[in-house]
């Protein structure tokens, strides 16, 4: 059985932070596994030393990793210009630890209301990677980022960021993570995917998007209208959400968020393509 989210209409205001939220008792990712996944992901970060800002007011960031991995001990793997500020300042201390902060942003890879899914924070110590290490972290990264760096006249180093602590926002809600937890998780199998995924039911499969609309329930007139839009905005392994917009007899811009379980937890997209199948039978019954 499919058993969707209750959605939520009061979703209407422009600003991300008020975007539909879940209902509690959803089968979800937990906090340690959605920051796991965003960090081993390629979705933009960027790497901020709080102790290097300059003292005038300038935006905060000392550069964006090219790549990243996490080791089996949970420590993260960043592959940044030899020459960017984070490589050099960590270069300078000599042995010293360098606090830094990681943030990542999750933006939608599909046209929608309110884009940005979500925001993950990763603080810790950084250091160059040994060289003892370099060889087999510089093979871990290769197999995360198969595509390895985009410009070959580029020098480009290894930084190790121990993590301290980890802070997610985003659909699911705020949590806080611990580092034995950040370690343990494992990133979502379809994450590597979903992008494309997402791109291709909204872009080959709106009219069966839309008649998810049908197993609602109340929503159901409202988002089944002609000109509402059923847009799929993101997919794990235990569902997928849509988000409902253009709705009938709402002000403009209204949109409410719903989530559709499957059966089982899927690993893969043959799995995945399945459990589809099954939700667009369902709803076209």
């Amino acid at each position: 059985m499919f058993r969707p989210g209750i959605p939520r209409t009061g979703a209407d205001s422009g600003s991300e932070r008020e975007q539909p939220r879940p209902v509690e008792d959803a089968r979800a990712p937990d906090a340690a596994e959605r920051v796991r996944t965003l960090v081993e992901s390629s979705v933009s970060a960027v790497l901020d030393i709080p102790s290097a800002r300059p003292t005038e007011t300038a935006a905060l960031g000392h550069g964006s990793p090219e790549a990243r991995a996490v080791t089996e001990d949970g420590d993260v793997v960043l592959l940044v210009p030899a020459a960017s500020p984070a490589a050099q300042l960590a270069a300078r201390a000599s042995g010293d630890e360098v606090t830094a902060v990681m943030e990542i942003t999750d933006v939608a890879p599909v046209a929608v209301p309110h884009r940005v899914r979500g925001r993950a924070w990763v603080a810790g110590w950084l250091t160059p990677v040994g060289r003892e290490e370099r060889a087999d972290l510089a093979r871990l990264i290769t197999a995360r980022h198969p595509g390895g760096p985009p410009a070959a006249d580029i020098a480009w180093v290894l930084l190790r960021l121990e993590v301290g602590e980890a802070y997610v926002d985003d659909l699911w809600g705020a949590e806080s993570v611990e580092p034995d937890d950040f370690a343990a998780a494992s990133p979502d199998p379809l994450a590597p995917h979903e992008a494309e995924l997402l791109q291709h039911l909204a872009a080959s499969h709106d009219d069966q998007m839309r008649t998810l609309c049908g197993l609602l329930g109340d929503p159901g007139p409202a988002c089944a209208a002609a000109g509402a839009r059923a847009v799929p905005l993101s997919v794990d392994r235990y569902g997928m959400r849509v988000r409902f917009c253009d709705l009938e007899g709402h002000q403009a811009g209204a949109c409410f968020d719903a989530r559709f379980e499957f059966p089982d937890p899927v690993d893969d997209v043959a799995q995945l393509r399945q459990a589809m199948r099954l939700l667009f039978a369902a709803a076209a019954e």
